[in-house]
Formats: structure tokens, C-alpha cells, sequence
């Protein structure tokens, strides 16, 4: 049961928000940091590596505790200091929430959901207790949280028109052995671990709101 939910929580027909979000490429791409498929495939393993540093400290400890989802969430608030990045992690976080108690009206989602509605909601801390209550697997979190990473970084790089549809798909493929490096990089990493370490594009990212067109929330 845990693969299906795992490939049902990573379909794009999953309804989180995730989409309205490039991961901070849109702002790349306009201040002309993305000119080939060589920047963009940097961009992408410099994204993923950034999740797994920045995000799964706080996956991995949500997974293991949810009964501390709020002090968590406190955190998670602290340390996004980028207020685009900020933004969008508690509209995807308080999305997913609301998405899995309607989709599985169980008494511990829906109780979830409503402890999430009364927080900051960030992404991270959320999906660690919302896969664990779904009966996911660590391990199938944490890959979900790094390919949902690489796919809307791709996804938005092909309605950017930075890349066609077959080279996103070619370059998904690609990033398959990195995506497992990260994985078990950082697989037990503590809330003592949580690090910025793409300064680059969370500077990028910042500036999202003074793009003078946008197609992204973020």
C-alpha cells in the first residue's frame, strides 16, 4: 500500500498547489543566470541539494515526532528568512494538509488539518507528518520531498520554454543518480543539520516579486 500512496502523492494530479511554483528558476531565468541546459541542469542538482539540506532536517524530524509539528513549524518560520521562499512554503504546506483530509477524511488527518490551519503551516515539518499519518515509509518521504523538488523545477522550466517537454524528461532521468546521492546524504539528518547552502538561489528566489511579468507564485 505504501508504493501506491507514494506514486499517488507524486502525481502530478495531485492536487497541492506545488505547480503555481518554479522553486525561484522564473527569477533565475529573467536575471539571466539560465542560459543553456548546462545552467539549468546546475540549477536543478543545486535545488535538490538545497532541499535536502534545508528541508529534510525538518521532514525527518516531523516523520519521527509529528506531536511536535508545531515547535517545528516555529522553526521552519525562523529560518526561511527569504520571504518569497517563506510564502510559498506555507501556502504548499497548509495546501497539503487541506488536500489529504479531503482525500482521506481519516480522524487523524482531519485532526492534523486542523493543528496545521492554526500554524505558520511550512512545507517541510507538514509533509513529514502527513506522509507518516499517511503510513509512508521514511524513506518514501524523503524521495517524495526530493523528486517533487526536481519535478517543479523541471515542470516550470518547460512552461518557461527553457526546455522542451522530451530534454525535461531526458534531464528527470539524469538527475535520477543525484536525486539517490542526496537521498542518502542526508537521510538522517537532525533538526541540528538544517543549512542554507545555495545562497545564490535564495538570493535569486528573493527577488521574484520585483519581476516586472511573472507566471509563478514564487
Amino acid at each position: 500500500m505504501s508504493d501506491w500512496l507514494t506514486w499517488q502523492v507524486v502525481d502530478s494530479a495531485f492536487p497541492t498547489g506545488a505547480f503555481a511554483h518554479s522553486w525561484g528558476l522564473e527569477s533565475a531565468w529573467q536575471h539571466g543566470e539560465i542560459e543553456s541546459p548546462a545552467a539549468l541542469r546546475t540549477f536543478l542538482e543545486t535545488s535538490v541539494h538545497q532541499t535536502g539540506y534545508a528541508a529534510l532536517p525538518l521532514v525527518n524530524a516531523a516523520f519521527d515526532a509529528p506531536d511536535a509539528l508545531e515547535t517545528l513549524d516555529d522553526l521552519a518560520d525562523a529560518f526561511l528568512i527569504n520571504a518569497v521562499a517563506n510564502r510559498a512554503s506555507r501556502i504548499q504546506g497548509r495546501t497539503l494538509a487541506a488536500t489529504a483530509a479531503r482525500v482521506w477524511p481519516i480522524p487523524a488527518l482531519e485532526s492534523l488539518d486542523v493543528r496545521v490551519q492554526s500554524t505558520c503551516a511550512h512545507a517541510a515539518p507538514v509533509s513529514g507528518a502527513v506522509f507518516k499519518t499517511l503510513g509512508l515509509t521514511r524513506a518514501s518521504t524523503q524521495r517524495v520531498v526530493l523528486f517533487s523538488a526536481a519535478r517543479g523545477v523541471l515542470s516550470a522550466a518547460v512552461r518557461l520554454g527553457i526546455v522542451g517537454s522530451y530534454e525535461a524528461q531526458r534531464m528527470q532521468q539524469a538527475c535520477g543518480p543525484w536525486l539517490e546521492r542526496v537521498a542518502a546524504e542526508c537521510a538522517d539528518l537532525s533538526v541540528g543539520d538544517l543549512s542554507q547552502i545555495a545562497p545564490l538561489v535564495d538570493i535569486l528566489q528573493a527577488g521574484h516579486d520585483r519581476l516586472y511579468s511573472r507566471l509563478f507564485q514564487s
